[in-house]
């Protein structure tokens, strides 16, 4: 089955899978300290199968079936479980399944809403792959149907979860920075991000995030975790928000861009950048808070603080270079700063503990509906200030009650 045909099938629950009650049965159920939660992999391409050995290594996790309509993919993620879990081409087929306690929903970005609502009605706990949902209706249909259960729900929005992000945000929330007047966060790559495609048919489903009709590019994929972040130290929603991008690099069919520039505009004054290039990493991934007191730089496990007004500490590497004039060469003058250091985790690895946490204690996340839809929909308030070059404005309908 190709990833269209899929798309359309999916796009609505089976009687049988609403009438399953031995699946409902388990909306509500407690898990004790010895029971493991099975969980169903629906997608299980590159993040989905880069999750399951960690999962294997979670105490109380166990992975119990894995789900992708592309065999090949499938038999990877079944071989990473070693060949315990049950195979399903059919994501509602596996959502049948009353052994399955939780899914992780790891498929193509346009299908997550779909799935994770067919989910809620078969009576599953769900962690979600960020982007959370893709478009407006999409995030705000599946927050009311969250708000409806009594299911754990959980954004995969990782650095959520980073005890080292935690730390950071407290440290911020308590003055570290003073009063904060921007970040500038990038997340840069040299590469074209394109899967190999064994046959010319399948390259909608497996380079699916080249194409806008399933994807929202880069800025789903990599700036809605920075965007995550400052939407949890700021606690607010952005005003408004502005772009550009394009394909610029890349001229091989691509739809979604391969370089993205957004601005988004908090109350306060406070304004967020957001850059994401594909042909040059320097610095790779970065995000800087920036305040009248310092700034603190954080990469994905390391932070700095660098106070405002200690001179910049002098090289000892200098030397004469022209012995004539008296010129002498120096390297760049290195910044004073102070290392944040604290023992953490893989953050997707803490992420999923995070998640069994939940489950077992029956207690909403840190990374849940609400903070995934509000980066969701931050999200496509980027993609549509770039692809319609306009500013884009927050409306009272994305207001969500927390």
């Amino acid at each position: 089955m190709d990833r269209r045909k899929f798309l359309i099938k999916g796009g609505a629950v089976t009687a049988s899978l609403i009438a399953t009650t031995s699946v409902l049965a388990n909306i509500g159920s407690d898990f004790n300290a010895e029971r493991k939660i099975n969980i169903g992999i629906i997608g299980t391409g590159n993040r989905g199968n880069g999750l399951i050995p960690f999962i294997n290594e979670i105490e109380n996790l166990n992975v119990y079936a894995c789900c992708d309509i592309l065999p090949f993919r499938l038999e990877k993620g079944l071989k990473r479980t070693n060949g315990t879990a049950k195979g399903y081409a059919d994501y509602k087929d596996l959502l049948n399944d009353k052994n399955v306690d939780a899914v992780l929903i790891a498929s193509t970005f346009s299908t997550h809403a779909q799935i994770a609502i067919d989910a809620i009605n078969a009576g599953k706990h769900i962690y979600c792959e960020k982007t959370m949902a893709k478009g407006y209706r999409g995030v705000l249909n599946l927050v009311e149907k969250v708000k409806n259960s009594k299911l754990i729900f959980q954004t995969g929005h990782q650095y959520h979860s980073s005890r080292l992000y935690t730390h950071v945000v407290k440290l911020i929330k308590e003055g570290k920075v003073g009063n904060i007047s921007a970040f500038d966060c990038q997340w840069n790559r040299h590469g074209n991000w394109r899967r190999p495609v064994p046959k010319p048919s399948l390259e909608k489903a497996i380079n699916w995030r080249m194409y806008r009709e399933y994807s929202g590019g880069l800025v789903a994929e990599l700036c809605s975790h920075q965007i995550d972040f400052v939407n949890t130290i700021l606690e607010e929603n952005p005003l408004q928000v502005m772009g550009t991008g394009g394909v610029d690099y890349y001229k091989d069919g691509r739809e979604t861009y391969d370089n993205v520039h957004l601005i988004y505009n908090y109350p306060n004054g406070i304004e967020a950048k957001f850059t994401c290039i594909l042909n040059n990493e320097k610095d790779g991934y970065q995000i800087k808070v920036i305040g009248d007191k310092g700034t603190i730089v954080i990469t994905t496990n390391t932070a700095k603080f660098y106070p405002e007004g200690r001179k910049k500490q002098p090289s000892k590497m200098s030397k004469e270079v022209d012995g004539v004039s008296g010129a002498t060469w120096q390297a760049d003058d290195v910044d004073y700063y102070e290392p944040i250091d604290v023992s953490h985790k893989n953050p997707s690895k803490q992420a999923l503990m995070d998640f069994r946490d939940s489950i077992l204690k029956r207690k909403e996340p840190d990374s849940n509906v609400i903070s995934g839809a509000k980066a969701a929909i931050c999200v496509q308030m980027g993609l549509d200030a770039m692809y319609n070059n306009e500013i884009v404005y927050w409306k009272p309908e994305f207001d969500l009650d927390d």
